[in-house]
């Protein structure tokens, strides 16, 4: 394969959307046990695995307090599940997951962890047609789509996510899940200040000017008011088929197809959940498959076809390429409806 479609040797905006996050190998002698040991698993995949690759989707921002990682190659979830919050630390030593749980949550999270490593994503249905996308490809051979089996969990920041910044919706996930939902159970280091999100009614709860103080607009936050109200319902979305699935999440009003295809690329797994209505997303495809740095969304689900099934697969090697048009104007501007 030519250069040109080499990696870059440090993650851009690009490559950090589509899921590169970096976490070192562990040290051969496996990870360190913690003073409050929890229950643990270990789990060799069938086929090579990149954890930060994998995982890389479900941080959002680099000081996301539901998921961390350590220069130890550890990475640290703390999530809400069925049975309760809970939290895990995952480790690779050479080529055997190593994963330790603490919390109400910790049975379900190590049952969950194969899923969650990509265990029934099928990269062997994808075929590149184009030479950036099968160089990326056989770069990356360790990149599986993960499948949380969540949906509250990726559906509150994707909604925070529309129509502005990343960076504004970093902030809001960040100041809200710190301050209305409760410390990671278990020996977890206090650099990392993990927080487990609220729970639904919590985030009922939510008095309108803390929303505001957390720079989300009232059209947000009344769509995350909503969800919640509905969590059970929108959770049972987690098993279904992925269009039954965003068609089940887009029942509730302010949530579309950018925001369930979103959320359910990361809770089912689903490899075909192209996200449209992106500002970018259609003129980096465009560009890295056609030279067509203007594309629409209809362009771009033009050039995608020859993936049908595949289209997310396809558009995140797309981002991992960092193949893409430099910027000819600015980006969303800033907006901080806070100092209102």
């Amino acid at each position: 394969m030519s250069s040109r479609f080499a990696p870059r040797s440090t993650p851009t905006r690009t490559t950090v959307r589509g899921g590169e996050t970096a976490i070192p190998q562990a040290a051969s002698q496996g990870i360190p046990r913690q003073a409050t040991a929890g229950q643990t698993r270990t789990w060799t995949p069938p086929y090579p695995l990149n954890l930060g690759l994998t995982t890389g989707p479900l941080r959002r921002g680099p000081a996301d307090p539901t998921f961390r990682t350590t220069p130890a190659g550890e990475a640290w979830r703390a999530s809400r599940t069925p049975q309760g919050p809970g939290t895990l630390r995952v480790a690779l030593r050479g080529d055997t997951v190593e994963a330790e749980a603490w919390g109400q949550g910790a049975t379900w999270l190590l049952d969950q962890l194969p899923q969650l490593l990509g265990e029934s994503d099928a990269p062997e249905d994808f075929t590149p047609r184009h030479r950036l996308l099968a160089a990326t490809a056989h770069r990356r051979p360790g990149l599986r789509l993960i499948r949380t089996g969540l949906v509250l969990e990726s559906l509150i920041p994707s909604i925070l996510e529309q129509k502005v910044t990343t960076d504004e919706a970093y902030r809001a996930w960040r100041l809200l899940v710190r301050k209305y939902g409760e410390p990671a159970p278990g020996p977890v280091p206090a650099q990392l200040r993990m927080h487990v999100m609220p729970d639904p009614r919590t985030w009922t709860l939510i008095p309108s000017w803390e929303w505001h103080k957390a720079g989300v607009d009232n059209k947000r936050a009344s769509t995350i008011l909503r969800a919640a109200r509905v969590a059970a319902r929108l959770e049972e979305a987690a098993g279904m088929e992925p269009l039954k699935a965003q068609a089940r999440l887009e029942l509730i009003p302010g949530i579309g197809p950018w925001t369930s295809a979103e959320t359910i690329q990361r809770s089912n797994g689903a490899p075909d959940a192209v996200t449209v209505g992106d500002l970018h997303l259609p003129g980096i495809v465009g560009y890295a498959l056609a030279g067509d740095r203007t594309a629409d969304d209809e362009e771009m689900l033009r050039l995608l076809e020859p993936y049908a099934g595949q289209r997310h697969r396809a558009a995140r090697l797309i981002l991992l390429s960092g193949h893409t048009p430099s910027r000819r104007k600015p980006g969303m501007p800033k907006f901080d409806i806070a100092k209102i």
